[in-house]
């Protein structure tokens, strides 16, 4: 059992509208995106005037157009996941990072986030992609908790709009970029629970969505979209399954696609009321996406209710957690 303490999340300030997408003409409009995606806009880390000029053509050159870096963004999540967790940095006793698109190849990202947080604790990186975040869940969740530390900060940062070809209308309209941070325990109790975390791997499906070094993402879109609406379907249905009541239970996908999550609520009988997204504003932001959902809607959640998180991801890789939320310190 997890303890969750406290969230935070950040996007961007440059915002990739889909009125932007259509002035690249690259055979898109505003009414196209929306009918295939349901994605309004997005924000990235790159300079707009960039992606003008050059459509992204040398991914390298991609770092230097950065207005914000992996590290920075995970700071800023971190400061905001220790601010509500009630949590000072010298009580933070590891820090796990993670995502897609690393800035570097070394040192891990997680370093350097807590250089800025000044957090003095063992780092390490945790990729597996959209998954990341479920990923470290699942793997804390199987530590022994009179080994591990007190607290825990997560910090992943996603900026894949650093991988897109701006001359690729199918990519192009997808991503944006953001970061999430966490605080957990195993040891130290808090009002909300994490329980009930899985991950699964299906490694034969690894070419499916890949993103190599100093190039493009790259998806085999119409399998990828079955697979997610297949696993996003089976997760929460075994969670639905062992929840306390389905009628408060509310669901928190992978926000790669609202077409998508809105297949997924319609298989899986979740009313509008009780499905949380972000992905019409904000585009797929990969394993920052449910996280921020979460984030956003931190103060909505009251003792009782039950969040199923869900994610799915390169690997071919899917994750699912159950929060539980108890009564809250009112502020």
């Amino acid at each position: 059992m997890l303890y969750l303490h406290g969230v935070g999340h950040v996007h961007p300030s440059a915002e990739i509208s889909n009125a932007f997408l259509e002035e690249l003409d690259i055979g898109v409009d505003p009414a196209w995106i929306i009918e295939r995606t349901g994605i309004r806009s997005r924000r990235t880390v790159l300079d707009l005037d960039y992606i003008r000029a050059t459509r992204n053509s040398d991914t390298r050159a991609a770092h230097e157009a950065c207005e914000l870096s992996n590290a920075d963004l995970m700071a800023l999540a971190g400061r905001m996941a220790l601010e509500r967790a009630g949590v000072t940095a010298d009580r933070i006793g590891m820090v796990i990072g993670g995502g897609s698109v690393p800035d570097h190849v070394t040192p891990a990202e997680a370093c350097q986030a807590a250089e800025r947080l000044e957090i003095a604790a063992p780092c390490l990186d945790l990729r597996s992609a959209c998954t990341s975040f479920g990923a470290s869940l699942y793997l804390l969740s199987l530590m022994d908790a009179e080994r591990m530390p007190e607290f825990v900060l997560l910090v992943m940062a996603e900026t894949v709009t650093r991988s897109v070809d701006y001359n690729d209308r199918r990519s192009s309209v997808l991503w944006g970029d953001g970061a999430v941070a966490a605080v957990v325990s195993l040891r130290v109790p808090a009002p909300v629970i994490i329980d009930q975390c899985s991950l699964v791997s299906d490694p034969r499906g690894h070419a499916k969505v890949v993103v190599p070094w100093a190039g493009y993402f790259a998806q085999e879109g119409a399998t990828v979209q079955t697979f997610a609406i297949k696993k996003t379907s089976r997760v929460l249905h075994e969670i639905q399954a062992q929840c306390l009541d389905p009628a408060r239970l509310h669901f928190i996908g992978h926000q790669a696609n609202g077409l998508m999550l809105e297949s997924v609520c319609r298989r899986c009988d979740i009313p509008p009321e009780r499905h949380h997204a972000n992905v019409y504003d904000f585009g797929n932001t990969a394993t920052a996406g449910s996280p921020a959902v979460l984030s956003a809607e931190w103060e909505r959640f009251g003792a009782g209710d039950q969040v199923a998180l869900v994610g799915v991801g390169a690997g071919l890789t899917w994750a699912g957690a159950l929060l539980t939320f108890g009564e809250r310190a009112v502020a």
